[in-house]
Protein backbone atom coordinates (compact mmCIF):
# COMPACT_ATOMS: atom_id res chain seq x y z
CA UNK A 1 0.00 0.00 0.00
CA UNK A 2 1.22 3.61 -0.73
CA UNK A 3 2.91 5.78 2.00
CA UNK A 4 0.75 9.01 2.08
CA UNK A 5 2.22 11.64 -0.07
CA UNK A 6 3.34 15.05 -0.09
CA UNK A 7 5.03 16.96 -2.48
CA UNK A 8 8.67 15.74 -2.05
CA UNK A 9 8.27 12.94 0.77
CA UNK A 10 9.27 9.47 -0.04
CA UNK A 11 6.80 6.92 -0.93
CA UNK A 12 6.66 3.56 -1.81
CA UNK A 13 4.62 2.45 -5.01
CA UNK A 14 2.67 -0.69 -5.38
CA UNK A 15 4.42 -3.56 -7.08
CA UNK A 16 2.98 -4.19 -11.08
CA UNK A 17 0.62 -6.48 -11.54
CA UNK A 18 1.81 -8.87 -14.72
CA UNK A 19 -1.78 -10.35 -16.59
CA UNK A 20 -1.75 -13.74 -17.33
CA UNK A 21 -4.34 -16.55 -19.05
CA UNK A 22 -8.08 -15.46 -17.99
CA UNK A 23 -7.22 -11.97 -17.52
CA UNK A 24 -5.92 -12.82 -14.33
CA UNK A 25 -3.24 -10.44 -12.52
CA UNK A 26 -0.43 -10.91 -10.08
CA UNK A 27 2.70 -9.48 -9.12
CA UNK A 28 5.02 -12.18 -9.65
CA UNK A 29 5.61 -14.27 -13.09
CA UNK A 30 5.90 -17.88 -11.45
CA UNK A 31 3.00 -17.74 -9.95
CA UNK A 32 0.73 -16.13 -12.68
CA UNK A 33 2.25 -18.88 -15.07
CA UNK A 34 1.71 -21.59 -12.35
CA UNK A 35 -1.63 -20.91 -11.83
CA UNK A 36 -3.35 -19.21 -15.05
CA UNK A 37 -0.53 -20.28 -17.70
CA UNK A 38 0.44 -17.71 -20.37
CA UNK A 39 -1.25 -14.23 -20.97
CA UNK A 40 -1.27 -15.35 -24.77
CA UNK A 41 -2.66 -18.96 -24.31
CA UNK A 42 -6.15 -18.44 -25.80
CA UNK A 43 -5.05 -16.40 -28.73
CA UNK A 44 -3.58 -17.01 -32.48
CA UNK A 45 -0.32 -15.97 -31.47
CA UNK A 46 0.51 -18.71 -28.92
CA UNK A 47 2.83 -21.51 -30.01
CA UNK A 48 1.10 -24.03 -30.89
CA UNK A 49 3.67 -27.18 -29.87
CA UNK A 50 7.64 -25.48 -29.66
CA UNK A 51 9.85 -26.60 -32.28
CA UNK A 52 13.69 -26.37 -31.60
CA UNK A 53 16.83 -27.73 -32.94
CA UNK A 54 19.82 -28.22 -30.80
CA UNK A 55 23.65 -26.80 -31.92
CA UNK A 56 26.81 -27.85 -30.48
CA UNK A 57 29.38 -30.75 -29.07
CA UNK A 58 27.62 -33.54 -28.91
CA UNK A 59 28.13 -33.91 -24.94
CA UNK A 60 26.98 -30.82 -24.63
CA UNK A 61 24.00 -31.55 -26.23
CA UNK A 62 23.39 -34.84 -24.13
CA UNK A 63 23.74 -32.61 -20.95
CA UNK A 64 21.03 -30.36 -22.56
CA UNK A 65 18.40 -33.39 -23.03
CA UNK A 66 18.74 -34.49 -19.79
CA UNK A 67 18.00 -30.79 -18.22
CA UNK A 68 14.87 -30.79 -20.67
CA UNK A 69 13.95 -34.19 -19.78
CA UNK A 70 13.65 -32.86 -16.07
CA UNK A 71 11.92 -29.95 -17.20
CA UNK A 72 9.08 -31.80 -18.54
CA UNK A 73 8.25 -32.77 -14.48
CA UNK A 74 8.16 -30.77 -11.32
CA UNK A 75 11.04 -29.70 -9.72
CA UNK A 76 11.09 -29.50 -6.39
CA UNK A 77 12.66 -26.04 -4.28
CA UNK A 78 15.93 -27.33 -2.75
CA UNK A 79 15.42 -28.54 0.66
CA UNK A 80 17.82 -26.12 2.33
CA UNK A 81 16.58 -22.73 0.08
CA UNK A 82 13.30 -20.66 0.87
CA UNK A 83 10.93 -21.70 -1.32
CA UNK A 84 9.07 -18.28 -1.69
CA UNK A 85 12.65 -17.54 -3.22
CA UNK A 86 13.54 -20.62 -5.35
CA UNK A 87 9.47 -21.58 -5.86
CA UNK A 88 8.97 -24.99 -7.52
CA UNK A 89 9.20 -25.35 -11.35
CA UNK A 90 5.80 -27.47 -11.84
CA UNK A 91 6.85 -28.24 -15.35
CA UNK A 92 6.82 -26.70 -19.02
CA UNK A 93 3.42 -28.25 -19.66
CA UNK A 94 1.85 -27.01 -16.38
CA UNK A 95 3.60 -23.78 -16.26
CA UNK A 96 3.09 -22.83 -20.24
CA UNK A 97 0.14 -25.10 -21.50
CA UNK A 98 2.19 -27.13 -23.91
CA UNK A 99 4.17 -30.21 -23.38
CA UNK A 100 8.36 -29.74 -23.99
CA UNK A 101 8.82 -31.93 -27.07
CA UNK A 102 11.26 -35.36 -26.04
CA UNK A 103 13.10 -34.58 -29.52
CA UNK A 104 14.58 -31.95 -31.24
CA UNK A 105 13.22 -31.22 -34.37
CA UNK A 106 16.75 -31.79 -35.82
CA UNK A 107 20.27 -31.20 -34.10
CA UNK A 108 23.74 -30.99 -35.66
CA UNK A 109 26.64 -31.83 -33.70
CA UNK A 110 29.73 -29.53 -34.12
CA UNK A 111 33.26 -30.52 -32.88
CA UNK A 112 34.29 -29.50 -29.60
CA UNK A 113 38.02 -29.63 -30.27
CA UNK A 114 37.47 -27.34 -33.42
CA UNK A 115 35.42 -25.20 -30.91
CA UNK A 116 38.37 -24.98 -28.72
CA UNK A 117 41.06 -24.98 -31.46
CA UNK A 118 39.12 -21.83 -32.59
CA UNK A 119 38.94 -20.34 -29.27
CA UNK A 120 42.54 -20.04 -28.26
CA UNK A 121 43.56 -18.29 -31.47
CA UNK A 122 45.27 -14.86 -30.53
CA UNK A 123 43.70 -12.26 -32.40
CA UNK A 124 40.30 -11.79 -30.76
CA UNK A 125 38.59 -10.89 -34.22
CA UNK A 126 39.71 -13.71 -36.03
CA UNK A 127 38.91 -15.91 -32.47
CA UNK A 128 35.00 -15.09 -32.49
CA UNK A 129 34.50 -15.53 -36.28
CA UNK A 130 36.17 -18.71 -36.74
CA UNK A 131 34.11 -20.06 -33.38
CA UNK A 132 31.07 -18.31 -34.87
CA UNK A 133 31.50 -19.96 -38.28
CA UNK A 134 31.61 -23.17 -36.64
CA UNK A 135 27.75 -23.29 -35.11
CA UNK A 136 26.54 -21.06 -38.37
CA UNK A 137 27.85 -23.18 -40.65
CA UNK A 138 25.85 -26.43 -39.74
CA UNK A 139 22.61 -23.77 -39.23
CA UNK A 140 22.87 -23.21 -42.78
CA UNK A 141 23.08 -26.58 -43.73
CA UNK A 142 19.90 -27.54 -42.25
CA UNK A 143 18.14 -24.87 -43.63
CA UNK A 144 17.01 -27.41 -46.61
CA UNK A 145 15.67 -29.69 -44.34
CA UNK A 146 11.65 -30.09 -43.62
CA UNK A 147 11.66 -29.58 -40.31
CA UNK A 148 12.19 -25.59 -39.73
CA UNK A 149 11.92 -24.60 -35.58
CA UNK A 150 10.62 -21.96 -33.66
CA UNK A 151 13.75 -21.55 -32.04
CA UNK A 152 17.25 -22.48 -32.26
CA UNK A 153 19.20 -24.06 -28.75
CA UNK A 154 23.22 -23.58 -28.86
CA UNK A 155 25.00 -25.57 -26.07
CA UNK A 156 28.57 -24.25 -25.97
CA UNK A 157 31.47 -24.90 -23.64
CA UNK A 158 32.28 -22.41 -20.89
CA UNK A 159 35.82 -22.12 -22.31
CA UNK A 160 34.35 -20.68 -25.61
CA UNK A 161 32.20 -17.97 -23.70
CA UNK A 162 35.15 -16.76 -21.20
CA UNK A 163 37.74 -16.48 -24.52
CA UNK A 164 35.48 -14.83 -26.97
CA UNK A 165 34.94 -11.73 -25.64
CA UNK A 166 35.64 -8.13 -26.11
CA UNK A 167 38.50 -7.13 -24.32
CA UNK A 168 39.89 -10.93 -23.90
CA UNK A 169 43.12 -12.14 -24.32
CA UNK A 170 44.44 -15.79 -24.77
CA UNK A 171 47.70 -16.22 -23.32
CA UNK A 172 50.02 -18.38 -25.65
CA UNK A 173 47.42 -18.06 -28.16
CA UNK A 174 47.77 -19.60 -31.72
CA UNK A 175 47.61 -18.19 -35.14
CA UNK A 176 48.38 -14.62 -36.42
CA UNK A 177 49.49 -12.08 -34.00
CA UNK A 178 48.11 -8.68 -34.54
CA UNK A 179 49.15 -5.38 -32.76
CA UNK A 180 46.40 -2.65 -31.75
CA UNK A 181 47.39 -0.19 -34.14
CA UNK A 182 47.37 -3.65 -36.64
CA UNK A 183 43.79 -3.71 -35.60
CA UNK A 184 42.62 -0.35 -36.00
CA UNK A 185 44.03 -0.37 -39.61
CA UNK A 186 42.05 -3.35 -40.04
CA UNK A 187 38.85 -1.91 -38.74
CA UNK A 188 39.17 1.01 -41.02
CA UNK A 189 39.73 -1.16 -43.94
CA UNK A 190 43.28 -0.57 -44.92
CA UNK A 191 44.65 -2.62 -47.20
CA UNK A 192 48.63 -3.48 -47.64
CA UNK A 193 50.04 -4.86 -51.06
CA UNK A 194 50.50 -8.52 -48.97
CA UNK A 195 47.60 -8.47 -46.40
CA UNK A 196 46.01 -11.46 -47.03
CA UNK A 197 43.23 -11.01 -44.22
CA UNK A 198 39.82 -11.22 -44.38
CA UNK A 199 38.38 -7.82 -43.96
CA UNK A 200 34.30 -8.97 -43.31
CA UNK A 201 35.92 -10.50 -39.91
CA UNK A 202 37.03 -6.92 -38.92
CA UNK A 203 33.51 -5.58 -39.41
CA UNK A 204 32.13 -8.01 -36.72
CA UNK A 205 31.81 -7.32 -32.79
CA UNK A 206 34.63 -9.55 -31.46
CA UNK A 207 31.68 -11.14 -29.14
CA UNK A 208 30.79 -14.40 -29.28
CA UNK A 209 27.61 -14.10 -28.25
CA UNK A 210 26.65 -10.54 -29.86
CA UNK A 211 28.20 -11.54 -33.39
CA UNK A 212 26.01 -14.68 -33.26
CA UNK A 213 22.58 -13.26 -32.73
CA UNK A 214 23.44 -10.83 -35.31
CA UNK A 215 24.69 -13.41 -38.25
CA UNK A 216 22.13 -15.92 -37.23
CA UNK A 217 19.12 -13.35 -38.01
CA UNK A 218 19.42 -14.24 -41.76
CA UNK A 219 18.12 -17.22 -40.86
CA UNK A 220 14.49 -16.15 -39.08
CA UNK A 221 15.14 -18.07 -36.51
CA UNK A 222 15.81 -16.47 -32.71
CA UNK A 223 18.48 -18.30 -31.08
CA UNK A 224 19.21 -19.36 -27.42
CA UNK A 225 22.89 -19.47 -26.28
CA UNK A 226 23.17 -21.93 -23.11
CA UNK A 227 26.90 -22.42 -21.46
CA UNK A 228 27.44 -25.86 -20.45
CA UNK A 229 27.73 -25.24 -17.06
CA UNK A 230 24.27 -23.73 -16.94
CA UNK A 231 22.99 -27.05 -17.48
CA UNK A 232 24.53 -28.85 -14.43
CA UNK A 233 21.91 -30.85 -12.36
CA UNK A 234 24.79 -30.28 -9.67
CA UNK A 235 26.17 -26.73 -10.00
CA UNK A 236 27.50 -26.87 -6.58
CA UNK A 237 30.10 -29.61 -6.87
CA UNK A 238 31.06 -29.03 -10.90
CA UNK A 239 30.33 -25.19 -11.51
CA UNK A 240 30.35 -23.58 -8.33
CA UNK A 241 32.99 -20.65 -9.55
CA UNK A 242 29.31 -19.15 -11.55
CA UNK A 243 27.25 -19.26 -8.65
CA UNK A 244 24.38 -20.85 -10.32
CA UNK A 245 21.10 -20.31 -8.79
CA UNK A 246 19.37 -23.81 -7.58
CA UNK A 247 17.91 -25.72 -10.74
CA UNK A 248 14.42 -25.23 -10.50
CA UNK A 249 15.09 -20.97 -10.93
CA UNK A 250 17.45 -22.11 -13.89
CA UNK A 251 14.44 -23.87 -15.33
CA UNK A 252 11.97 -21.26 -14.92
CA UNK A 253 14.66 -18.63 -16.68
CA UNK A 254 15.18 -21.09 -19.61
CA UNK A 255 11.69 -21.94 -20.56
CA UNK A 256 10.36 -18.05 -20.10
CA UNK A 257 13.04 -17.49 -22.34
CA UNK A 258 12.32 -20.36 -24.94
CA UNK A 259 8.65 -19.82 -24.55
CA UNK A 260 8.92 -16.08 -25.66
CA UNK A 261 11.89 -16.87 -28.51
CA UNK A 262 9.29 -19.55 -29.72
CA UNK A 263 6.71 -16.62 -30.77
CA UNK A 264 4.63 -17.02 -26.89
CA UNK A 265 3.58 -13.93 -24.73
CA UNK A 266 4.37 -15.38 -21.28
CA UNK A 267 2.73 -12.52 -19.57
CA UNK A 268 1.79 -8.41 -20.38
CA UNK A 269 2.22 -5.37 -17.80
CA UNK A 270 -1.27 -5.12 -16.65
CA UNK A 271 -0.57 -1.18 -15.64
CA UNK A 272 0.38 -0.53 -19.12
CA UNK A 273 -1.79 2.58 -20.16
CA UNK A 274 -3.32 2.45 -24.19
CA UNK A 275 -1.63 4.43 -26.57
CA UNK A 276 1.86 5.10 -24.58
CA UNK A 277 4.93 3.46 -26.13
CA UNK A 278 8.34 3.56 -24.70
CA UNK A 279 11.24 3.92 -26.75
CA UNK A 280 14.99 2.85 -25.18
CA UNK A 281 17.47 4.96 -27.45
CA UNK A 282 21.37 3.61 -27.43
CA UNK A 283 24.25 4.57 -28.83
CA UNK A 284 28.17 3.30 -29.76
CA UNK A 285 30.68 5.11 -31.11
CA UNK A 286 32.05 3.14 -34.63
CA UNK A 287 35.27 2.59 -33.96
CA UNK A 288 36.06 2.35 -30.16
CA UNK A 289 38.94 3.20 -28.56
CA UNK A 290 39.95 5.79 -31.39
CA UNK A 291 39.41 10.05 -31.89
CA UNK A 292 36.50 9.31 -33.87
CA UNK A 293 33.27 11.22 -33.26
CA UNK A 294 31.46 8.51 -35.52
CA UNK A 295 28.87 6.50 -34.10
CA UNK A 296 25.65 5.11 -34.69
CA UNK A 297 22.03 5.17 -32.80
CA UNK A 298 19.58 1.86 -32.02
CA UNK A 299 16.07 2.41 -30.85
CA UNK A 300 13.64 -0.14 -28.66
CA UNK A 301 10.30 0.69 -28.96
CA UNK A 302 8.13 -1.23 -26.56
CA UNK A 303 4.39 -1.32 -26.64
CA UNK A 304 1.47 -0.96 -23.58
CA UNK A 305 0.99 -4.81 -24.82
CA UNK A 306 4.57 -5.62 -23.68
CA UNK A 307 5.77 -6.10 -27.76
CA UNK A 308 9.52 -4.93 -28.59
CA UNK A 309 10.53 -3.38 -31.95
CA UNK A 310 14.33 -2.55 -32.83
CA UNK A 311 15.13 -0.46 -35.46
CA UNK A 312 18.94 0.57 -36.63
CA UNK A 313 19.33 4.80 -37.11
CA UNK A 314 21.75 6.66 -38.77
CA UNK A 315 25.51 6.51 -38.79
CA UNK A 316 27.08 9.88 -38.31
CA UNK A 317 29.09 12.49 -35.98
CA UNK A 318 27.08 11.99 -32.87
CA UNK A 319 29.63 11.72 -30.57
CA UNK A 320 31.20 14.52 -28.67
CA UNK A 321 34.83 13.10 -26.92
CA UNK A 322 34.67 16.61 -24.66
CA UNK A 323 31.41 15.77 -23.21
CA UNK A 324 31.95 12.08 -23.86
CA UNK A 325 27.68 12.44 -24.87
CA UNK A 326 25.70 11.47 -27.58
CA UNK A 327 23.49 13.56 -29.63
CA UNK A 328 21.62 13.14 -32.65
CA UNK A 329 20.97 16.07 -35.38
CA UNK A 330 17.49 16.58 -35.40
CA UNK A 331 16.85 15.23 -39.16
CA UNK A 332 18.20 12.15 -38.00
CA UNK A 333 16.39 11.84 -34.87
CA UNK A 334 13.21 12.37 -36.74
CA UNK A 335 13.84 9.64 -39.25
CA UNK A 336 15.09 7.18 -36.40
CA UNK A 337 11.61 8.29 -34.50
CA UNK A 338 9.55 8.70 -37.52
CA UNK A 339 10.36 4.79 -38.24
CA UNK A 340 8.63 3.94 -34.96
CA UNK A 341 5.77 5.64 -35.00
CA UNK A 342 5.01 4.45 -38.75
CA UNK A 343 5.36 1.04 -36.70
CA UNK A 344 3.13 1.61 -34.31
CA UNK A 345 0.61 2.51 -36.72
CA UNK A 346 0.73 -0.38 -38.73
CA UNK A 347 0.65 -2.69 -35.76
CA UNK A 348 -2.30 -0.87 -34.18
CA UNK A 349 -3.76 1.08 -37.02
CA UNK A 350 -4.29 4.22 -34.74
CA UNK A 351 -2.17 6.97 -33.67
CA UNK A 352 -0.06 7.19 -30.31
CA UNK A 353 -0.94 9.81 -27.55
CA UNK A 354 2.01 9.23 -25.74
CA UNK A 355 5.80 8.79 -26.59
CA UNK A 356 8.29 8.22 -23.84
CA UNK A 357 12.08 8.57 -24.86
CA UNK A 358 14.83 6.79 -21.84
CA UNK A 359 18.24 7.46 -22.71
CA UNK A 360 21.23 7.15 -20.65
CA UNK A 361 22.95 9.95 -22.77
CA UNK A 362 20.71 13.05 -22.32
CA UNK A 363 19.26 14.73 -24.94
CA UNK A 364 19.32 17.85 -25.79
CA UNK A 365 16.84 20.93 -27.10
CA UNK A 366 18.27 20.89 -30.92
CA UNK A 367 17.78 16.92 -30.64
CA UNK A 368 14.19 17.25 -29.26
CA UNK A 369 13.40 19.01 -31.53
CA UNK A 370 14.34 16.43 -34.10
CA UNK A 371 12.30 14.39 -32.37
CA UNK A 372 8.99 16.02 -32.00
CA UNK A 373 8.95 16.56 -35.46
CA UNK A 374 8.66 13.04 -36.05
CA UNK A 375 5.22 13.27 -34.41
CA UNK A 376 1.50 14.94 -35.09
CA UNK A 377 0.60 18.08 -33.14
CA UNK A 378 -1.28 15.83 -30.55
CA UNK A 379 1.00 13.37 -29.73
CA UNK A 380 3.02 14.20 -26.57
CA UNK A 381 6.55 13.81 -26.34
CA UNK A 382 8.78 13.26 -23.12
CA UNK A 383 12.50 12.44 -23.11
CA UNK A 384 13.61 11.09 -19.63
CA UNK A 385 17.12 10.29 -18.93
CA UNK A 386 17.21 7.28 -16.83
CA UNK A 387 20.56 6.20 -14.98
CA UNK A 388 21.82 4.28 -12.13
CA UNK A 389 21.76 6.72 -9.04
CA UNK A 390 24.66 7.98 -7.58
CA UNK A 391 26.41 5.23 -4.82
CA UNK A 392 26.60 8.24 -2.55
CA UNK A 393 23.21 8.23 -2.34
CA UNK A 394 21.89 5.64 0.31
CA UNK A 395 18.45 5.47 2.22
CA UNK A 396 18.00 2.88 5.18
CA UNK A 397 14.72 1.63 6.88
CA UNK A 398 14.57 0.64 10.62
CA UNK A 399 15.45 -3.19 11.14
CA UNK A 400 17.98 -5.44 9.54
CA UNK A 401 15.90 -5.31 6.27
CA UNK A 402 17.07 -3.06 3.34
CA UNK A 403 14.55 -0.73 1.41
CA UNK A 404 11.18 -2.21 0.02
CA UNK A 405 11.54 -2.49 -3.77
CA UNK A 406 9.32 0.78 -5.12
CA UNK A 407 11.00 3.16 -2.68
CA UNK A 408 10.58 6.55 -4.52
CA UNK A 409 11.93 9.59 -4.00
CA UNK A 410 10.85 12.64 -5.13
CA UNK A 411 13.38 16.03 -5.70
CA UNK A 412 11.37 18.31 -7.69
CA UNK A 413 8.61 18.39 -10.49
CA UNK A 414 11.01 16.44 -12.73
CA UNK A 415 13.65 14.84 -10.84
CA UNK A 416 13.62 11.85 -8.74
CA UNK A 417 15.35 8.41 -7.25
CA UNK A 418 13.36 5.32 -7.85
CA UNK A 419 14.56 1.74 -5.95
CA UNK A 420 14.00 -0.82 -8.17
CA UNK A 421 16.06 -3.45 -6.33
CA UNK A 422 15.00 -3.84 -2.54
CA UNK A 423 13.20 -5.96 -0.09
CA UNK A 424 10.61 -7.87 -2.39
CA UNK A 425 7.54 -8.39 -0.14
CA UNK A 426 6.83 -11.20 -2.83
CA UNK A 427 9.55 -13.01 -2.16
CA UNK A 428 9.88 -12.28 1.75
CA UNK A 429 13.59 -11.50 1.05
CA UNK A 430 15.65 -9.14 -0.82
CA UNK A 431 17.70 -11.10 -3.27
CA UNK A 432 20.83 -8.70 -3.41
CA UNK A 433 24.25 -8.76 -2.24
CA UNK A 434 25.15 -5.02 -1.71
CA UNK A 435 22.78 -2.09 -0.21
CA UNK A 436 20.39 -1.04 -2.86
CA UNK A 437 21.15 1.39 -5.55
CA UNK A 438 18.43 3.97 -6.52
CA UNK A 439 17.58 4.85 -10.30
CA UNK A 440 18.10 8.36 -11.42
CA UNK A 441 15.31 9.78 -13.03
CA UNK A 442 15.02 13.12 -15.12
CA UNK A 443 12.07 14.61 -17.20
CA UNK A 444 14.74 16.60 -19.66
CA UNK A 445 12.04 17.67 -22.36
CA UNK A 446 7.82 17.94 -22.58
CA UNK A 447 5.55 17.62 -19.94
CA UNK A 448 4.76 14.70 -17.49
CA UNK A 449 4.13 14.20 -13.61
CA UNK A 450 7.31 12.48 -12.10
CA UNK A 451 5.40 9.80 -10.00
CA UNK A 452 3.54 8.46 -13.38
CA UNK A 453 7.16 9.00 -14.70
CA UNK A 454 8.57 6.49 -11.91
CA UNK A 455 5.39 4.15 -12.07
CA UNK A 456 5.88 3.75 -15.94
CA UNK A 457 9.86 2.94 -15.78
CA UNK A 458 8.83 0.36 -12.54
CA UNK A 459 6.30 -1.76 -14.77
CA UNK A 460 9.43 -1.74 -17.77
CA UNK A 461 11.69 -3.71 -15.10
CA UNK A 462 9.18 -6.45 -15.32
CA UNK A 463 9.37 -6.93 -18.89
CA UNK A 464 12.79 -9.21 -19.10
CA UNK A 465 10.82 -12.12 -20.75
CA UNK A 466 14.78 -13.89 -21.02
CA UNK A 467 14.04 -14.55 -17.10
CA UNK A 468 11.38 -15.37 -14.88
CA UNK A 469 11.49 -12.48 -11.67
CA UNK A 470 9.80 -10.40 -9.78
CA UNK A 471 11.32 -7.35 -12.06
CA UNK A 472 15.10 -6.12 -12.83
CA UNK A 473 16.85 -3.19 -11.49
CA UNK A 474 16.49 -1.07 -14.91
CA UNK A 475 13.41 -1.10 -17.13
CA UNK A 476 13.69 -2.94 -20.27
CA UNK A 477 13.82 -0.15 -22.50
CA UNK A 478 17.58 0.76 -21.07
CA UNK A 479 18.30 -2.58 -19.47
CA UNK A 480 19.05 -3.91 -22.84
CA UNK A 481 19.82 -1.04 -24.74
CA UNK A 482 23.74 -1.88 -25.12
CA UNK A 483 22.93 -5.64 -26.02
CA UNK A 484 21.08 -4.51 -28.93
CA UNK A 485 23.14 -1.65 -30.02
CA UNK A 486 26.11 -3.79 -30.13
CA UNK A 487 24.24 -6.35 -32.14
CA UNK A 488 23.23 -3.80 -34.38
CA UNK A 489 25.88 -1.10 -34.34
CA UNK A 490 28.81 -3.86 -33.43
CA UNK A 491 27.67 -6.08 -36.97
CA UNK A 492 27.61 -3.17 -39.91
CA UNK A 493 28.16 -6.15 -42.50
CA UNK A 494 25.23 -7.77 -41.04
CA UNK A 495 22.40 -6.69 -43.83
CA UNK A 496 19.22 -9.22 -42.62
CA UNK A 497 18.21 -7.51 -39.78
CA UNK A 498 15.29 -8.71 -38.23
CA UNK A 499 13.17 -6.38 -36.17
CA UNK A 500 11.58 -8.32 -33.16
CA UNK A 501 13.04 -7.67 -30.21
CA UNK A 502 13.28 -11.37 -29.01
CA UNK A 503 16.48 -11.70 -31.71
CA UNK A 504 18.28 -9.89 -29.87
CA UNK A 505 18.25 -11.19 -25.85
Amino acid sequence: MAMPSTKNAIRVLDEPELEFRYGQRVTRPHTGLSLFGPFDTDTGGSPRGISYALIGPRDGLESFKSFAKLMRGPVPSPPDKKPALWPLFPGFDVAFGHDWPAEPAWEEHVDRCKLLDAASVSDRYQRVHQVVNLIIDPIEKAQKRDEQPRVLICVVPDEVWKTCRPEQQVLDGTGERVTASETRSRIRGDRGLWDTYDPVVYQLAPDFRRQLKARVMKFGTPIQIIRESTLGLEPEKRFSYRGLTPLPDRMWNLATALYYKAGGKPWRLATAREGVCYVGIAFRLQNPGQSSRNGCCAAQMFLDDGDGVVFLGEYGPWYAPETKQFHLKPEAAKSLLSGVIKTYQDLHGKPLREVFLHARSGIDTEEFEGYRAAVPSETKVVAVRVRSGSRSLRLFRQGTRPLIRGTFLPIDDRRGFLWTSGFKPELKAYDGWDVPVPLSLEVQHGKADIEQVARDIFGLTKLNYNACKVGDSQPVTVGFSDAVGEILISNPSVQDRRPQFRFYI
